[in-house]
């Protein structure tokens, strides 16, 4: 009963399934409809690569090209003509082809209002606050091993290891974060609102979300991240404040990310893909986008990048695909979308991904509330958040302790430099920035072993051994750097 209780509360996105713990709130069906309604996006997949005619066949089947990706065989296409699906399949260049929605950010509603509300304004030190990074890096022990770079003769700080941020950005101006952001790209499409130019150089979090997930990772200021000295890169693919977006974008970051060689990749975010999708009264059996975020992520792990994802906010146990085919089923419902087969999450469950799970402040045997689970699909737990035990036990708002959530930057400009959240969008990027410390103190260490450390140097919350909650255990900087093992 708990569970059922727990779900009806979650504020989940009905279109593709795009949802991550973060601060944007949840877009009801009949809106995301009214928003996505003359857009027309698809994505497409081919067989062999960007054939050198690729252009001229989209503009003959009805379409014109948005985004080329040639890293991974693949392009986002737009057009208004309803036999444009049906005409690529002549193409036997092309694998698949399907329909893209743009998707929001998601995370527990009642989170999300608690937090607003104990937003941190004041100066000075917030290390008290942040009860998370204290237990990450062992009450800051671990900055005494490794910080993620270092201070030159001329007092600048020198990056050793860089994470890339696939978000909504970042606020460029943001004091704990200016010295650590080295920069990034915006991918966003022009027009896909009235303040998308497509300009490269707009970073600018129009919704908060990015902004908290980079200070978690490397903050350097009143707050402090994981890795306080590791660089950042921003790569933002979701726009709005209602953080849009299109899984041809996030692709796009991956491919971005991975060709600017950062280490670690961080994407608080995450989809549901299901093996059978019927929409508009087409049956996919995969989805393009399915097709290329398996390329994407393999691209990525080849040119050396350990990637994390988190696992996502819904409570549900993610070895019963079944379940949750039913669950989104539910959700999809309204829109005219059946789901059927077994249902994964992407990117967190794809092979090479660390998939985290969230922890929580008061218990070493529970996760937080909202957290997505399953023996095998999470890889390792780090810290949340969420609103106490009592909130746990009860779901009763009343009961709520805000100081359980998780304390981060937040653009400035939205009001205040500091905010609480909660979600797996919290606790991916403790992992990434464990990664990221990781590579700083050995860079020769492959994606592979990076994960292998991380795992095996866990705490072990939960059940003895590899659990359905905390995989591994709850990831720990500390323990990582020195090598220490269960």
């Amino acid at each position: 009963m708990k569970k059922i209780l727990v779900k009806s509360m979650l504020s989940v996105t009905v279109a593709f399934g795009l949802v991550a713990g973060g601060a944007a709130p949840g877009l009801a069906a009949e809106n995301q409809v009214a928003k996505t309604e003359g857009k027309n996006l698809y994505a497409i997949a081919f067989k062999n690569g960007l054939p050198k005619d690729y252009e001229q066949a989209i503009e003959k089947a009805g379409g014109h090209v948005g985004n080329a990706l040639p890293e991974v065989g693949g392009i986002q296409a737009m057009s208004d003509n309803p036999a444009f699906l049906s005409n690529l399949k002549k193409l036997p260049s092309i694998e698949v082809a399907s329909r893209e929605v743009p998707l929001t950010l998601n995370q527990p509603a009642v989170i999300s209002n608690l937090a607003q509300t104990a937003a941190i304004n004041e100066q000075g030190s917030l290390w008290d606050s942040q009860w998370d990074i204290q237990r990450v890096t062992n009450n800051g022990e671990s900055y005494k091993i490794e910080t993620g770079g270092y201070k030159n003769e001329d007092g600048d700080t020198v990056h050793k290891a860089v994470v890339g941020v696939i978000d909504t950005g970042i606020d460029p101006e943001h004091p704990d974060l200016q010295k650590n952001l080295l920069g990034g790209v915006n991918l966003v499409p022009a027009g896909m609102d009235e303040t998308e130019t497509g300009d490269p150089n707009d970073l600018v979090d129009r919704n908060g979300h990015g902004t908290h997930v980079s200070g978690i990772i490397a903050a350097n200021g009143n707050v402090k991240g994981v890795g306080p000295d590791l660089g950042i890169r921003t790569y933002r693919v979701l726009y709005s404040e209602l953080a849009l977006t299109t899984p041809s974008i996030i692709i796009d970051g991956i491919i971005a990310a991975a060709n600017d060689e950062v280490d670690v990749i961080n994407m608080s975010l995450r989809l549901y893909n299901t093996s059978k999708t019927i929409m508009d009264g087409e049956t996919y059996k995969t989805t393009a986008d399915t097709l290329l975020w398996k390329r994407a992520i393999q691209y990525a792990l080849k040119k050396n990048v350990t990637v994390v994802g988190g696992s996502g906010n819904e409570s549900l146990n993610l070895d019963n695909k079944n379940e949750v085919t039913n669950y989104l089923s539910t959700l999809y419902e309204p829109l005219g979308i059946t789901l059927k087969g077994p249902t994964t999450v992407v990117p967190a469950q794809m092979p090479g991904v660390i998939n985290v799970s969230a922890s929580n402040k008061w218990s070493q045997q529970e996760l937080a509330f909202f957290s997505n689970y399953g023996n095998s699909a999470i890889d390792v737990a780090a810290p949340g958040g969420d609103l106490g035990r009592k909130y746990a036990e009860t779901l009763d708002p009343e009961s709520a302790d805000t100081t359980n959530l998780i304390l981060s930057t937040w653009p400035t400009y939205l009001g205040t430099p500091y905010s609480y959240n909660a979600g797996t969008s919290m606790a991916a990027p403790q992992v990434a920035g464990i990664a990221g410390v990781l590579k700083a103190a050995n860079p020769d260490l492959k994606p592979s072993q990076v994960s292998a450390i991380i795992n095996q140097t866990a705490i072990d919350y939960g059940k003895p051994g590899q659990d359905a909650l905390f995989g591994s255990g709850e990831a720990n900087a500390y323990r990582a750097l020195k090598g220490i093992k269960k």
